[in-house]
């Protein structure tokens, strides 16, 4: 399993914690006990689960919680008194923070890794998706600005300048996107 990052308070909450985490087969923990300590570990490391602890020592934890969910892409458990816990669940439940009450019930505890890890792994999988697709739009766009110049300079029609490309492409062993490239740096400057 990946990395984690152990954001508590207390030392008997690192202690704790740091057993569950293990049990849950991280071997990885790095560990911190105020906020501004997590924010650097997080600007210098990639973490695929945070777990923070409140209160913090400088801060209570749910404003690096919301660091953190807004600048990595680790899944984020945050945990805090029982009586506080469905409000601190609403106010970070649209960060994708998963809030845990005190005392620590440990099924609860394993199962809440489960689904943090389940829902990181499927944000990084539709991630890496909408990369392919901006990729792929980037590239249609270029085609389609190199036809246009093939129809505004050559006189071609749209068919014979969507032939061209893809004939220049196989000919040259090229991709229609370094094709396009070409004709746009030969026709605009």
């Amino acid at each position: 399993m990946g990395r984690v990052l152990l954001a508590s308070g207390s030392d008997k909450g690192i202690e704790l914690l740091s057993q569950l985490l293990k049990v849950s087969g991280y071997s990885q923990i790095t560990n911190t006990n105020s906020g501004n300590d997590a924010r650097r570990c997080i600007d210098q490391t990639e973490y695929e689960l945070i777990v923070i602890n409140t209160p913090l020592s400088d801060e209570f934890g749910h404003e690096f919680s919301v660091k953190a969910a807004e600048s990595s892409n680790s899944g984020i458990i945050l945990i805090c008194k029982s009586d506080i816990a469905d409000d601190v669940s609403d106010k970070l439940s649209c960060y994708g923070v998963c809030v845990i009450p005190k005392p620590v019930n440990k099924a609860i505890f394993h199962q809440s890794v489960k689904l943090v890890s389940a829902t990181r792994s499927r944000m990084l999988g539709l991630q890496t998706e909408n990369f392919k697709l901006q990729t792929k739009i980037e590239e249609i766009r270029l085609v389609n600005r190199a036809k246009c110049c093939l129809i505004q300079y050559l006189k071609f029609s749209e068919p014979q300048a969507h032939r061209y490309i893809e004939k220049q492409a196989m000919d040259t062993r090229q991709t229609r996107k370094e094709v396009a490239l070409n004709i746009l740096s030969t026709y605009e400057q």
